[in-house]
């Protein structure tokens, strides 16, 4: 060690006494003294010292420039950038807040404060190696209480309970005034239902006014979506310490989650006016400002918000589908939703985004609370990326079953049987076998039932949390096929017990979670032999197969398309052995073959809507009428917005076919589209509505049209006819 890094860390040991002095005052609620320690430390002639008591007093703009004076007089020392970092970690500046970790790294190697810094910064992130970081720092320094309570909140989200009380114990044996340790304590219990405990009360005789000890339960009852409960945490660290704006804030958060915006928006108001201006904050109050773009509607369950410029012709299918939704789940779970299911969609996906957390960067399509339900609508998303009705099922599903179970059944199980649902909806719905899926499980990456969680919490590789997507679904799946639709009843009451898995399913099937998972990993790989045998071919024939139709040598094409859909038929996405192949054989003049393939690609679950038209084009033109509705109707659960194409063409065949309700339905979209045309459009709708005995409707479309094109001669036609045989009735 340098002279330089010596002294360095001598002036960090000497300044340790007041900068701790004052942070314990203000930890164990002695807000006096704490404000007396923090103005003292601003009259020091140590710059650093002056940050501290500036960043005490919440005095950023100072504290920083004195940090930055700081560094510029003390440049060896780790203390410096490692406590900068960490107030600019406290104003949300985490890039610049890493920078200064791992500038305090570079100056002293595996340095504690700096890897807490970094601990704290993937934590956010739930990246797996916040516990990594957070284990190290306590190498370094086996005393270091914020490390091990880290360390303990950290095994807590994780989930698991056991070891979080432990290393928890171990930060009380640090410092029996680990308050953060007492509050992972009282999260545990709440978390499993332990009552009795005292842990809470604890902390409070400890320190009256430690808000931060609230809102770290509230935080980790949110991350087991116990919102009800998280918000009266939040509300009581509020009580404790009125001026606590991060929990003023994720309260908020948590309020818009559960459908009360109005006291989220004054608190979010609050948090603005006082400073506190994180991202969100910012983002909600953008989103709250947006809502007069939404209008709501009341359907026999429950409500629908939707967007402006969308929700007249997404409203109809919408609507439809929540209420087939909830009349097979009432009767499959035997339970009745204990208010009504509320249903958004946001057609602007950052709005989602900021919907579901507050912030941007959410991968998920859609996110429920309690019995809200968020998500993307067909327009969030490109064309043939997402299919709405899919991800409405899904999210309903766990609108049941936490509801049911009080939120207490663990995130695989849930997640898993709502994958299930979808899949039991239609064979074309549901996740398919992702490449990532199949590389997973050729490489052995399925974690074991018991721990199944962490893959969506904590994940450890790219990809994971869709291959956690997956497993769980197929577990959920195969449970159902072996033992039968009812076990994943039984397991669902099971689990509102708040029992460990490895106990469900030993109570549920009879054996032990590790012989479970020998059991279905077998199972699950006959299931996918092929494309697990073949996939390493699959990925080298795939990429001839793309240069090949590159270069429009198409013989080649039907030489090796073939092959690859026996090996891997669940493969739709986009440029799809299917779609290559249907393409070679239309250019061959092989229209029965393009038929045929474009079948099977619309069974398997593909869902590019040129090319679900392609296959009702030629399916129509085959004289398949009824083959050319379901291949357009699959469109309406992919993208129904914006496409006025789609809903003119099905509503032609639906007349065609004389299913004239459903032509009513697709003619009053196609009107809703704003189409090009409007008064063919309301006359189609007319003659629909007529067809189907609705004269009044008839009447008023016509009348519609004829606004549009006062010389529109069908409508002016079809309204004489319509009031001579009114005027032959009454007479």
């Amino acid at each position: 060690m340098t002279r330089t890094l010596i002294l360095a860390m001598l002036a960090v040991s000497l300044r340790a006494g007041p900068v701790d002095d004052c942070l314990e005052h203000r930890k164990m609620s002695r807000t006096a003294e704490a404000r007396r320690c923090f103005v003292q430390l601003q009259s020091s002639p140590d710059p650093y010292l002056r940050a501290e008591g500036y960043w005490g007093l919440e005095n950023w703009e100072a504290a920083k420039n004195q940090f930055e004076l700081a560094l510029k007089r003390e440049p060896k020392n780790p203390l410096i950038p490692a406590r900068y970092g960490r107030l600019l970690l406290e104003r949300f500046n985490q890039e610049q807040a890493l920078e200064l970790f791992e500038q305090a790294l570079g100056i002293k190697e595996d340095y504690a404060p700096a890897l807490v810094g970094i601990a704290l910064i993937a934590g956010e992130h739930f990246d797996r190696k916040s516990a990594d970081y957070a284990e190290k720092a306590l190498k370094q320094d086996p005393k270091y209480l914020e490390a091990q309570e880290l360390l303990a909140r950290f095994t807590l989200e994780d989930g698991d309970p056991a070891r979080a009380r432990k290393e928890a114990d171990a930060a009380l044996a640090i410092s029996p005034s680990a308050l953060d340790a007492m509050a992972i304590h009282a999260a545990a219990d709440e978390i499993q239902d332990v009552t009795g405990s005292g842990w809470l009360a604890k902390m409070l005789e400890r320190s009256p006014k430690y808000g931060r000890g609230q809102m770290i339960i509230a935080r980790l009852l949110v991350l087991n979506r116990r919102y009800d409960d998280a918000i009266k945490h939040y509300r009581e660290a509020l009580k404790l310490d009125p001026d606590l704006y991060a929990a003023r804030s994720e309260l908020a958060v948590n309020l818009m989650r559960i459908g009360q915006s109005a006291e989220a928006r004054q608190l979010f108001d609050d948090c603005w006016a006082n400073g506190y201006r994180n991202a969100a904050t910012a983002n909600s109050l953008k989103l709250l400002d947006s809502y007069k773009n939404f209008v709501t509607y009341k359907t026999p369950h429950g409500s629908m918000l939707l967007h402006k410029k969308e929700a007249d012709v997404l409203r109809p299918y919408v609507e439809a589908e929540i209420e087939r939704a909830i009349s097979t789940y009432e009767k499959k779970y035997g339970y009745k939703l204990p208010g009504p299911a509320g249903i958004e969609m946001y057609p602007d996906h950052a709005d989602f985004e900021v919907r579901a957390i507050g912030l941007p960067g959410l991968g998920a399509l859609g996110v429920t609370f309690g019995t809200s339900v968020a998500m993307d609508s067909p327009s969030g998303r490109p064309p043939g990326s997402f299919h709405w009705g899919s991800t409405l099922w899904h999210e309903l599903s766990h609108v049941f079953v936490l509801s049911a179970t009080n939120s207490r059944v663990p995130r695989w199980f849930t997640e898993g049987l709502a994958v299930h649902e979808e899949t039991l909806v239609s064979p074309e719905w549901g996740d398919r076998l992702d490449p990532s899926v199949v590389r997973a499980i050729k490489d052995k990456k399925l974690l074991p039932v018991s721990t199944l969680d962490r893959g969506f919490m904590r994940p450890s590789y790219p990809g994971q949390v869709i291959v956690s997507y997956f497993q769980g679904g197929r577990i959920c799946d195969y449970i159902a096929g072996r033992w039968g639709e009812g076990k994943l009843n039984e397991m669902i009451r099971a689990f509102s017990k708040v029992r460990p898995t490895p106990e469900v399913i030993e109570s549920a099937l009879g054996m032990k979670a590790e012989r479970f998972d020998q059991e279905f990993l077998t199972w699950l790989e006959q299931q996918h032999a092929n494309i697990l045998r073949h996939f390493d071919d699959w990925t080298a024939r795939y990429k001839s197969l793309a240069a090949a139709a590159k270069e429009k040598d198409f013989e080649k094409v039907v030489e090796l398309a073939p092959q690859l859909l026996e090996w891997y038929p669940e493969y739709v996405e986009a440029g799809s052995p299917y779609e290559l192949l249907a393409s070679a054989y239309t250019e061959l003049k092989d229209k029965p073959k393009a038929l045929e393939t474009l079948r099977k690609y619309a069974k398997a679950g593909g869902r590019s809507p040129a090319t679900l038209k392609k296959l009702a084009a030629m399916e129509e033109e085959a004289g398949n009428k009824r083959e050319a509705a379901a291949a357009l109707a699959r469109l309406n659960y992919i993208f129904p917005v914006n496409d006025e194409e789609l809903h003119r063409k099905l509503g032609g065949v639906y007349a065609e076919l004389g299913s004239w309700k459903e032509a009513v339905k697709e003619y009053r979209a196609l009107v809703a589209s704003k189409p090009l045309d409007p008064a063919s459009a309301y006359y189609n709708l007319a003659r629909a509505y007529h067809a189907s005995g609705q004269r009044d409707e008839a009447q008023d479309s016509l009348l519609q049209a004829l606004e549009a094109a006062p010389g529109y001669r069908p409508a002016q036609k079809m309204l004489l006819e319509l009031n001579r045989t009114s005027t032959k009735k009454e007479n």
